[in-house]
């Protein structure tokens, strides 16, 4: 235990565990009389917290809830945001725009004032543990990206691509995901028989694309065996291989590193070794694009409903650690947020998935259904309130003759 050693490191730690304790005291104090309400007065209480978010229990705007089991408020008070979506997994409310009620709830703060001390405590975890180390480098894609190529084939575009499309100029889904694809090709500058390595490949959708418009070779790593199998058997025939394996094991050199979707998973501990890696393997005068969720807020504990029940372990960034862990590696020489158009995506997913789900209900509940709905929809939510953004950023060794002109 840290606490109970004597030599320098121990020390040296000290101002970490008393920014965790004062840290866990001001969580502890937010939560007012939450925590201990009980009776009547909790629907009251609750009601009057949606008021002030413009929404109205059992109202009739299609973003106002509608209460199945009187239990529910209790279960919000004492369990925060994670009960919320458990109450609903568990058919105690319903909501025809969970979008726009979460979105309405952000802005207004209302998850600040339903805090409890279960929330503090992860906070405390998250600072203590490194949940994306080397050990745990395959958890996620057993949880999240093995749960199905059926239910991912159902919901995303042709390319399968799992994170936000460009809608600048795109009409539908399908157009909005290649024009990404097409923007981070373009950005990086790629030319037929250039090596570039995809650090999170998924089920292939940039490498295919990339290999099919711009003629060069992709290697892509993933740390889902479904992914992986997919993916090589969509880029049959094509200059791209796809390897089972943690981006830290990576060691040849690439004419251009991308990474798209994947650095949320990384964890803030492990963000020097992420930027040590692509540096390690981006050629001089090559371009690494990094596109990530972000985070206005440094914070080391995510939603916990989130990090419970769809991604275990993932961190959002914010600017403040990416710059400070990019360090001198790298020059920045882009920044570009459309977060936005997460917003539009994550619907035009959850759509997708409804449209589908008599095809896809003989092998998923409807808890999961549930779940899974709640899940594209609080987050296109988050967007909406601008909690979440989407960067694309541009960095190189700092050698580019005559510099980097951003692209749009």
């Amino acid at each position: 235990m840290v606490g109970t050693r004597h030599d320098g490191a121990a020390s040296r730690q000290n101002p970490l565990i008393e920014t965790i304790a004062a840290r866990f005291h001001r969580s502890s104090r937010a939560l007012g009389p939450t925590a201990s309400r009980t009776g009547p007065s909790e629907r009251r209480y609750v009601a009057a917290l949606l008021r002030s978010a413009g929404v109205d229990l059992d109202g009739v705007h299609p973003w106002d809830p509608r209460v199945h089991d009187e239990r529910l408020f209790r279960r919000i008070l004492g369990g925060g945001t994670l009960a919320v979506g458990e109450a609903y997994m568990d058919g105690w409310w319903d909501c025809d725009r969970i979008d726009e009620l979460v979105a309405r709830m952000l802005a207004a703060r209302v998850d600040r004032t339903i805090r409890t001390w279960r929330d503090a405590a992860a906070f405390v975890r998250a600072n203590l543990w490194n949940a994306g180390r080397r050990s745990q480098a395959f958890a996620i894609g057993e949880h999240h990206y093995d749960l199905g190529n059926d239910l991912f084939g159902a919901m995303l575009d042709p390319y399968m691509t799992y994170s936000c499309a460009y809608w600048k100029d795109g009409s539908d889904l399908d157009a909005a995901q290649e024009a990404k694809l097409d923007l981070v090709c373009r950005k990086l500058g790629l030319r037929p028989g250039m090596k570039v390595l995809d650090i999170g490949c998924g089920w292939g959708s940039f490498a295919i694309f990339a290999a099919e418009r711009y003629g060069v070779r992709v290697v892509g790593v993933t740390v889902s065996a479904e992914q992986q199998r997919l993916a090589t058997d969509r880029g049959h025939g094509l200059p791209v291989e796809f390897r089972l394996q943690d981006y830290r094991d990576v060691a040849e050199r690439f004419d251009a590193v991308v990474s798209i979707g994947m650095f949320e998973h990384v964890g803030s501990k492990n963000y020097g070794t992420y930027f040590e890696v692509a540096r390690r393997c981006l050629g001089e005068g090559g371009l690494f694009l990094l596109h990530t969720i972000g985070s206005h807020k440094s914070s080391p504990a995510g939603d916990r409903w989130i990090t419970r029940y769809i991604f275990p372990g993932s961190h959002i960034p914010s600017a403040v650690e990416i710059t400070r862990a990019i360090g001198h590696s790298f020059v920045v020489e882009d920044w570009q947020n459309f977060g936005a158009d997460y917003d539009r995506t994550l619907l035009a997913w959850e759509q997708r998935f409804t449209a589908r789900w008599t095809d896809l209900q003989t092998r998923y509940d409807e808890r999961f259904r549930r779940m899974w709905r709640y899940y594209l929809l609080s987050c296109a939510g988050a967007f909406r309130a601008r909690q979440l953004q989407l960067w694309q950023i541009v960095l190189s060794k700092g050698v580019l003759a005559g510099g980097y002109r951003g692209v749009r």
